[in-house]
């Protein structure tokens, strides 16, 4: 049985090597630029002004008693890598923790932000 045309599902994380225990959506960026729409004062689009923004890895992750807390705030020099169901790969290298991640007893969870300097799809 082939996944030849599973393009949502399974999804796997690994930080540094180590495999999180994911929950639900995991989110990478397709491209770094941003463009915001410039409009005149009479509603006329005149053009666009174009950013880069930074590569990330967005997940939420069960916090389990071997969830690696320390690891994960004290580094800011990791490697994320995102394999998606429909078997693409997104690696962010050189990456740390961003946003203020907060555990939630009510559903054992952390939503976890990585941005970092490199962002790849294979």
């Amino acid at each position: 049985m082939g996944t030849k045309n599973r393009l949502a599902g399974t999804c796997y994380i690994k930080v540094g090597g180590a495999q999180l225990d994911v929950q639900g959506g995991v989110e990478a960026p397709i491209s770094t630029i941003s463009r915001e729409s410039l409009v005149a004062l009479n509603q006329r689009v005149v053009g666009y002004k174009e950013s880069t923004t930074a590569p990330y890895v967005k997940v939420s992750a069960f916090v389990g008693k071997d969830f690696p807390i320390g690891d994960l705030t004290s580094n800011d020099d990791m490697t994320v890598t995102a394999e998606f169901a429909n078997g693409r790969v997104y690696v962010l290298r050189n990456a740390w923790l961003t946003e203020g991640s907060a555990y939630s007893a009510e559903d054992g969870t952390v939503e976890l932000q990585f941005e970092g300097k490199e962002g790849i799809w294979q």
